[in-house]
């Protein structure tokens, strides 16, 4: 039997942020807009679901006279991507 993904991650935009923020400690807003090529709105949508989920936390700041968002991955969001891999290779082998 094959299982289920979970359908937030299944979106290519929120698996490319999660696939990026395992692999740093954090990463800001610029860094994921450039690495992703979301614009700005869809981006911040996402960023949004997936912290909503608890995926993901985000902080945002003022660094001078300049916004700041950084994003970093949850426990739980570590969980879940460790999780939807394991289901995709699951696939694979069937």
């Amino acid at each position: 039997m094959f299982k289920e993904l979970d359908p937030l991650l299944h979106s290519q935009l929120r698996l490319a942020i999660m696939s990026l923020l395992i692999s740093v400690d954090e990463a800001d807003f610029v860094y994921l807009k450039e690495k992703t090529g979301a614009t700005s709105g869809n981006l911040s949508v996402q960023l949004d679901k997936l912290k909503e989920a608890g995926y993901i936390d985000i902080r945002k700041f003022i660094n001078g006279k300049r916004p700041r968002t950084m994003c970093r991955i949850t426990t739980m969001g570590i969980y879940a991507f460790d999780k939807y891999v394991k289901a995709l290779q699951d696939y694979i082998k069937k």
